[in-house]
C-alpha cells in the first residue's frame, strides 16, 4: 500500500505531509520511497548495469530506448554496483546471476533514485550467512548516511539487530510493538512467533 502496488482498503497513507494514498508507483518512487521484493524482479534479457539505469530518476527505461545512457546515470549505478561489490557484473545479463547475486543487484538498483525511505521486503530470504551480513553492513551504512529502512522480516536475529522499532504482526492485526528488548520479554511474542526456552 504504501508504494502504490495495493490499494488500501480504508485510511490514509502519508509521507511526511504529503498524502500518497492511491499513488501509482513510479510517483511515489520520484517522492523518494523505493522497494525491493522477496523475490527478485529483475529483467533477465537486460545487462546488470541496464537494471540499473531503469531505476534512474532521470530518464529511467527511456534511456534504454534512445542510443545510449547518460553518462551520469551509467556512474551512478557503477558506483552503487561497487558499494555492493559486484561491479564487476555490469556487462553480464542479469540472468546469469546467481541468487544473492540477484539479491545485491535488487539492492543497489532500488538505491538509483536516491530514496529517503526504502521498503525491504524479506532481504534475508534464501541468502546464505555471509550474503547476509553484508547486506546487513550495507542497510547500517545507508540509515546512518540518513535513509530511512521499513523492513518486512521473519528471520528475528536479522530484526533484533538491525531495528531499533520493531511491530510485530500476526493476521493482519498489529500484537504489540517497542525496542528490541521489550519485543523479546512480550509474552504475546513470544507465543506467537519466538517460541518459550
Amino acid at each position: 500500500m504504501i508504494n502504490g502496488i495495493v490499494p488500501p482498503d480504508g485510511g490514509t497513507v502519508t509521507f511526511g505531509d504529503t498524502d500518497i494514498t492511491g499513488w501509482m508507483p513510479h510517483k511515489v518512487t520520484r517522492l523518494g520511497i523505493s522497494r525491493t521484493f522477496q523475490i527478485t524482479r529483475e529483467l533477465s534479457d537486460l545487462s546488470v548495469l541496464e537494471n540499473m539505469v531503469v531505476g534512474s530518476p532521470t530518464s529511467g527505461i527511456r534511456s534504454l530506448l534512445g542510443s545510449r545512457m547518460l553518462q551520469r546515470e551509467q556512474e551512478r549505478a557503477m558506483g552503487l554496483l561497487a558499494f555492493v561489490g559486484i561491479d564487476r557484473l555490469a556487462t553480464a545479463p542479469a540472468r546469469s546471476l546467481s541468487y544473492g547475486q540477484k539479491k545485491l543487484l535488487e539492492f543497489a538498483a532500488v538505491l538509483m533514485p536516491e530514496p529517503r525511505l526504502i521498503l525491504l521486503d524479506e532481504p534475508a530470504g534464501g541468502v546464505n550467512p555471509a550474503l547476509l551480513d553484508r547486506i546487513m553492513d550495507h542497510i547500517r551504512e545507508l540509515n546512518r548516511s540518513g535513509i530511512t529502512f521499513l523492513i518486512v522480516e521473519h528471520n528475528m536475529d536479522v530484526v533484533m539487530s538491525l531495528c531499533g522499532s520493531i511491530i510485530v504482526m500476526a493476521h493482519g492485526e498489529v500484537l504489540t510493538e517497542g525496542t528490541p528488548g521489550a519485543i523479546q520479554e512480550d509474552d504475546t511474542v513470544l507465543d506467537a512467533y519466538l517460541g518459550r526456552v
